[in-house]
């Protein structure tokens, strides 16, 4: 029995690494710099639109995983627009579920949690009282987030191509207005 070559792209690893730093420094300045600037209605704000970005890439990764680029065929040639960058999506499926699942998702973690103990600090009560909003509130946020992300993965799978498509429309009009492309035209499918 033969077995698979194991092949890393270290080119991809390093982009992800790259990618990773930028994201987590821009998430967590942001964060910092609205949560001190805030009080405690705004900064629980902050802190659901970070769950909420964990959540849609979530959504997106699985869409991508399970979607299939056959649709979108039809759509490219008669030139819908978004179509091509659908199938390009789907076609670099291992590339697109590792930033949004793995790096967006896992950095929205981190950083959620960094943004509920500032957020705690804000509070201003004493250290026992402190232990116990800090355990309410994370117990809170790790409900929230966990049954955020099962009810996204649910409507990724089911409404994958739906998903993939407004995802497409999205990056179409970024390239149009910026002229950079996320993957190259003649991406080869990568999907396993």
């Amino acid at each position: 029995m033969k077995s698979k070559k194991f092949n890393i792209n270290y080119k991809w690893t390093i982009n992800a690494f790259i990618f990773s730093f930028i994201f987590a420094v821009i998430l967590n300045f942001s964060s910092d710099v609205l949560l001190k600037k805030s009080n405690i209605i705004i900064a629980f704000f902050v802190l659901l639109v970070i769950v909420l970005i964990g959540v849609l890439s979530d959504i997106i990764g699985i869409a991508v995983a399970t979607g299939t680029e056959e649709p979108f065929h039809s759509m490219a040639s008669n030139k819908v627009f978004g179509a091509k960058q659908s199938i390009k999506l789907i076609r670099n499926a291992n590339i697109v579920t590792n930033i949004c699942n793995d790096i967006i998702g896992d950095i929205s973690g981190i950083v959620s949690g960094a943004a509920l103990s500032s957020i705690i600090a804000k509070l201003s009560i004493s250290s026992t009282k402190s232990t116990i909003y800090a355990t309410i509130f994370g117990g809170i946020l790790s409900a929230v987030t966990i049954g955020g992300k099962s009810l996204g993965k649910n409507l990724g799978m089911y409404k994958s191509q739906s998903i993939i498509f407004a995802v497409g429309i999205l990056l179409a009009w970024f390239e149009k207005n910026t002229g950079i492309e996320f993957f190259p035209s003649n991406s080869k499918k990568n999907k396993k």
